[in-house]
């Protein structure tokens, strides 16, 4: 008999997106066929401590009380995740989602699932990334960003968004309409990050591409185009509330060549950033001119059944267990190739 392969999924994390990891991490959990895997969850409180749960069951992540967890010493999280044979870290934001965690992983020699450490910094930082798309001649919507000691500056006309640079979920995030709301906003975004971005409003069609594989030859899913039913702009409720949000796939009124166009930028700058496993690309194909604007690249998109990365790919001929089957491979494959490296 096969043995199974003994997979740590890790959930939650410091940042302000830890309740959202939880639910993502849940549904992977109780996807993962228990013939073949052997599931152990990972708590990261939103105090940073780790936590294995007391006894074995797969149907529910730990909760952070004496009575149900047991503390990880902080000495020793890299034997922990070494004695496992592939990590699944389902975290977004920081902390989880910026390269991080994914470098505990390489520090402790295990297989894991998603983008490596550069690819995922360098995603999380949206002004970073910008700045790489532009080089290999992605279109993205013009920015600024504010370093602490610089003065607000908006050079963009209204409306305009300010983010903060190394955040998700649209957190810290502001559609600011007129002068006198713009120094509020960057207050709001500097809660959460020091560097701030001031990015110009493309008006469009939003849309995503779910990306999938190794270099040299991932795949892109379907496009869908995402509708916002709570605001007039892809807020947070309108991620996360029940009916904020709708997926349309393929997306309504695009053309065969503008699906094609935004399939292609998305696994070109999956490529760009060397990427391996998954990424969700998100653009704006731009009212003016039909052109597809690239806008960021999530390195752990939402994992759960009704998540828009497995939506995209459901649509593409996936199903959500085979999906996760498909991401561990690839986890085992790079690693397996990166084994033979000389350092």
């Amino acid at each position: 008999m096969t043995r199974r392969l003994r997979v740590a999924v890790i959930a939650g994390g410091r940042s302000s997106e830890h309740d959202v990891s939880l639910a993502s991490a849940a549904g992977v959990v109780r996807a993962l066929d228990p013939s073949r895997y052997e599931v152990r969850t990972v708590e990261i409180g939103r105090d940073g401590r780790w936590a294995l749960p007391a006894g074995e069951a797969r149907e529910a992540l730990p909760r952070a009380t004496a009575a149900e967890t047991l503390p990880i010493p902080a000495d020793s999280a890299p034997a922990t995740l070494a004695a496992v044979d592939v990590v699944l870290p389902v975290l977004h934001g920081p902390f989880g989602e910026d390269g991080t965690v994914q470098g505990l992983c390489e520090l402790a020699g295990v297989p894991y699932v998603g983008p490596g450490v550069l690819a995922s910094a360098l995603c999380m930082d949206k002004d970073v990334f910008k700045r790489v798309m532009r080089d290999q001649g992605i279109p993205v919507a013009r920015h600024v960003a504010l370093r602490l000691g610089d003065p607000v500056e908006n050079p963009f006309g209204y409306p305009v968004f300010v983010k903060p640079a190394r955040l998700g979920s649209s957190v810290g995030i502001s559609k600011v309409r007129s002068a006198e709301e713009l120094e509020g906003a960057v207050a709001l975004a500097r809660r959460h990050d020091e560097k701030v971005l001031v990015e110009e409003f493309v008006p469009g069609m939003e849309i995503e591409v779910a990306v999938l594989g190794n270099l040299p030859a991932p795949e892109s899913s379907l496009p869908g185009q995402v509708v916002s039913h709570l605001a007039d702009w892809y807020d947070t409720a309108s991620k996360y509330d029940e009916g904020g949000s709708e997926l349309i796939v393929p997306p309504p009124g695009l053309s065969q060549e503008q699906i094609e166009r935004a399939q292609r930028l998305a696994v070109q700058a999956f490529v760009a950033t060397e990427c391996e496993g998954m990424a969700r690309a998100d653009f704006f194909v731009r009212d003016a001119d039909g052109e597809v604007v690239m806008n960021e690249l999530n390195t752990i998109p939402g994992f759960t059944p009704t998540s828009f990365y497995t939506r995209l790919f459901e649509a593409s001929g996936w199903t959500y267990a085979a999906l996760l089957d498909r991401l561990i491979e690839l986890a085992l494959e790079r690693h397996e190739r990166r084994a033979g490296l000389m350092y």
